[in-house]
């Protein structure tokens, strides 16, 4: 980080899971999905912001919990990865919402819940019977009632996403490209959301001109995972190779960095009752540990009152 960039120092605040990813701030609690415990958790504080967190578990969700978001009537919408599969918890029961495993081929990932209900669901962009090559791919757009399309084609591993304050923009982490992309959003009367044109918001190193997961890790300075924008459309990145969290600018000026130490932050969320703390949901750095079979996952958090 250049030394003129405000650097901030993130702590953990609980610890012992497998990957946790998704988080979400509702209710006075952060949310967030343990991939291979197949758990959904929330989390909450007792002291300030930066203590020790209390953990519960919410649910249990087969084919393991990915991108999390609420409806407007308060209940928990949650991806399964591997049933390709849009699921909601209302307190009691886990059911299923949509499936979309005839629109991708492979595994399903992050979400955004806009405040009208709808869905936009990532991938992977690769197919079951070869996991390790991408393929380009699109977003996974459901409608309250469950119905399925696809929107926004032409994108590198469709990751962390939030929407502009205008709502006019959906900004996309294409992991394996190291940028974040804007997709133009209309809107109809009833809030029914659909994409159009798409430009590059934020480039890390060169643009890539190929499709290789493996190569983009070696070669990319920042892989751009989870995304979290404030109420200035200031953007905090993630990156799974990184060691901490960028805030970046509108026009794209680097603002600010929090650091993690020896993990990576993989998914970044705003939360506690000002929107003051940022969270981390942090693990070993993509490729050097199977998440699968460690328990080495941490919540971090760090007051960024500082940077208001």
């Amino acid at each position: 980080m250049p030394d003129e960039v405000p650097t901030l120092h993130a702590v953990p605040v609980a610890g012992g899971f497998t990957f946790l990813e998704g988080p979400r701030w509702h209710g006075g609690e952060l949310f967030a999905s343990d991939f291979y415990s197949e758990r959904v958790l929330a989390f909450r504080t007792t002291g300030s912001p930066t203590a020790h967190h209390l953990t519960r578990t919410v649910c249990t969700v087969p084919g393991r919990p990915s991108g999390l978001g609420f409806t407007p009537d308060g209940s928990l919408l949650v991806v399964s990865m591997l049933g390709r599969r849009l699921m909601r918890w209302n307190g009691r029961t886990l059911e299923t919402v949509s499936r979309f495993s005839d629109l991708i081929d492979g595994v399903a990932n992050d979400m955004i819940v806009t405040e009208s209900g709808w869905a936009f669901i990532g991938n992977f962009g690769n197919t079951d019977a070869a996991p390790h090559s991408l393929h380009e791919t699109a977003l996974v757009r459901v409608s309250p009632d469950g119905t399925a399309d696809l929107q926004g084609g032409g994108l590198n591993f469709p990751n962390g996403m939030v929407l502009t304050t205008d709502r006019r923009q959906l900004l996309v982490a294409e992991t394996f490209a190291g940028r974040v992309s804007a997709l133009s959003v209309d809107w109809d009367a009833a809030g029914v959301p659909t994409l159009g044109g798409r430009r590059t918001w934020a480039q890390f190193g060169d643009a890539p001109a190929y499709l290789d997961a493996d190569r983009a890790r070696r070669e990319l300075p920042v892989l751009p995972d989870g995304l979290a924008i404030d109420r200035h459309d200031r953007v905090w990145i993630s990156s799974s190779t990184g060691h901490g969290a960028r805030l970046l600018a509108p026009d794209g000026t680097l603002l600010a960095f929090v650091d993690t130490g020896e993990l990576s932050a993989y998914a970044v969320a705003l939360g506690g009752d000002d929107h003051r703390t940022l969270y981390l949901c942090c693990s070993p750095p993509l490729g050097t540990v199977d998440p699968a079979r460690t328990t080495a996952s941490v919540l971090y958090a760090a007051d960024i009152s500082a940077l208001r």
